[in-house]
């Protein structure tokens, strides 16, 4: 497993140097940039811009893990769904041109208010998410699904999604949600209903008590995970200093897990 930053929101405000800067000082091994932030890694950035990003990267020991996208797909308004799923496919492609290995996606609730049936919304998410999965393999690009949303947050919702997507190439991005823990404090029993689709983890910040570090480390290990764990953490004034405790948590905490 290896560490690395999304940056919404501690990097929201730095350009690429900044945070190659940054993250090889701290231990951080990779990044996903997500959309809307300074770095201006967006859809609209011509080929040449595309090129530089990629040499950026390839120069650096920071590995492009991939692109946070807003696009979503559960809208029960069918030109809204359609403009997030081509907008899903234009990051695909800046991601094949940039070097990032893979695009995040989501679904951001369900529409009961709307009278819309809870399963037509999943299986309208997990046929989108499957297209898309599609496309991007065509262009060596993983899609992968952050665990988001009201209702669509919880993992057993999130599998009716999944029972709708067949691509080997769609990915789930475990989120690390308080609803992941039971009522004995345990991920385990959620884990394992995603544990075989897992392409990516977001974590928040490890000092939180509220979440079983330790077990999500075990767990991981136990299915031979050798993706990327991304802090998604809060800005600081110090964020040098919050890069290096979180590389210090991280470290003790992988420590713990390989003792089982």
């Amino acid at each position: 497993m290896r560490l690395g930053l999304v940056t919404y929101n501690l990097a929201k405000d730095w350009d690429i140097a900044t945070i190659i800067e940054k993250c090889s000082a701290n231990g951080f091994e990779g990044v996903e940039l997500r959309t809307t932030h300074a770095h201006g890694v967006e859809s609209a950035l011509g080929k040449a811009q595309r090129v530089e990003v990629r040499r950026r990267f390839q120069d650096s020991a920071v590995v492009l893990v991939g692109l946070g996208s807003t696009s979503e797909y559960d809208s029960p308004d069918p030109a809204v769904l359609k403009a997030n799923i081509e907008g899903t496919k234009e990051f695909v492609r800046l991601a094949a041109d940039v070097g990032a290995g893979g695009v995040k996606v989501r679904p951001n609730g369900v529409h009961d208010q709307d009278g819309v049936p809870r399963e037509k919304t999943y299986e309208q998410i997990g046929l989108a998410f499957d297209e898309c999965a599609t496309y991007g393999a065509s262009y060596g690009v993983e899609l992968r699904m952050e665990v988001h949303g009201w209702v669509t947050q919880e993992v057993p919702s999130f599998v009716h999604i999944m029972a709708h997507v067949r691509h080997p190439n769609a990915k789930v991005c475990w989120n690390c949600n308080p609803p992941d823990v039971d009522a004995t404090g345990s991920i385990a029993p959620n884990f394992r209903l995603l544990a075989d689709r897992i392409g990516l983890v977001h974590m928040r910040d490890l000092y939180v008590a509220d979440y079983p570090w330790r077990e999500l480390m075990v767990l991981l290990r136990a299915r031979n995970y050798q993706g990327f764990c991304c802090a998604e953490i809060p800005e600081s004034s110090e964020p040098e200093r919050v890069m290096g405790y979180y590389r210090a948590l991280w470290d003790a905490y992988n420590d713990l897990a390989s003792c089982g």
